[in-house]
């Protein structure tokens, strides 16, 4: 389990709220991610899972409240400026580019990130460009599809689109990684292959936080959860403690998924 000191909190979500057209979709929400934890959000559907990482990454401005990563004000900056620092998000559609190859896509995210060090001349560029390539075929083959290097992402599965785009986000080397639905639409055996990377990364001391539907993953990997039920936080503990909590099972696990 990692430390839990303030000093070791690389995520703070304080007192955010956020409402479309009235209607509250967050409500004085607040989360803590301490560095190398598995942070789990779970909820029903609605219950503003999603709105809460796009308020995170600077998709969408909180009504009130503030996001700090790592010391630093996320709040008002554009998703740009949070990739740079840092910050990564998986989303739960693959937003992949279907009509390049697996190496391509994997490579293009880590060139944007890159960008200036590629302006400088061709020769620097060349040189960048094979250093990346190589780079990116040891992250393919990290999440197992260095058969695929080659292959279109159009022709790919969708458990392998996702094993994609999780490739896509670790070349980034992210200091936290945001996963949203990371096995949705899976089959099982490609769900536990997912759990089992997952479990590889983890391992690495990454920070990061995964909103899933799929209990079994949720109770495999995280250190700690929480728990959103109409854009508010029910309840927050590790595994067993949410597992035992009434509220969260009237709200959302229900008597046969605990």
């Amino acid at each position: 389990m990692p430390n839990s000191s303030v000093e070791n909190v690389v995520l703070h979500i304080a007192d955010v709220h956020k409402s479309f057209g009235g209607l509250a979709a967050l409500s004085d929400v607040d989360l803590t991610v301490h560095e190398g934890e598995t942070h789990a959000i779970i909820g029903p559907n609605g219950a503003g899972k999603s709105t809460l990482l796009n308020v995170v990454i600077g998709r969408l401005s909180p009504d009130r409240g503030s996001v700090t990563f790592d010391g630093e004000i996320l709040t008002g900056k554009q998703p740009h400026e949070i990739n740079q620092l840092g910050v990564v998000r998986i989303f739960q559609t693959p937003e992949i580019f279907p009509d390049l190859t697996v190496l391509e896509n994997v490579m293009l995210p880590a060139l944007a990130r890159r960008d200036g060090h590629f302006k400088l001349n061709f020769l620097s560029r060349f040189e960048a460009e094979k250093t990346l390539r190589e780079e990116a075929l040891k992250v393919i083959k990290n999440v197992g599809l260095h058969a695929h290097a080659s292959a279109l992402a159009s022709s790919m599965s969708r458990g392998d689109k996702r094993r994609l785009e999780l490739a896509m986000g670790l070349i980034q080397h992210p200091r936290l990684l945001l996963l949203d639905e990371p096995t949705a639409g899976m089959a099982r055996h490609d769900t536990n292959a997912t759990i089992d990377l997952l479990k590889e990364i983890k391992s690495t001391g990454m920070t990061k936080v995964i909103i899933e539907h799929d209990m079994h993953v949720v109770f495999s990997l995280a250190d700690r959860i929480s728990v959103l039920a109409g854009g508010r936080i029910i309840a927050q503990g590790t595994p067993d403690e949410i597992k035992g909590d009434p509220r969260v099972v009237e709200a959302y696990l229900g008597e046969e998924q605990v």
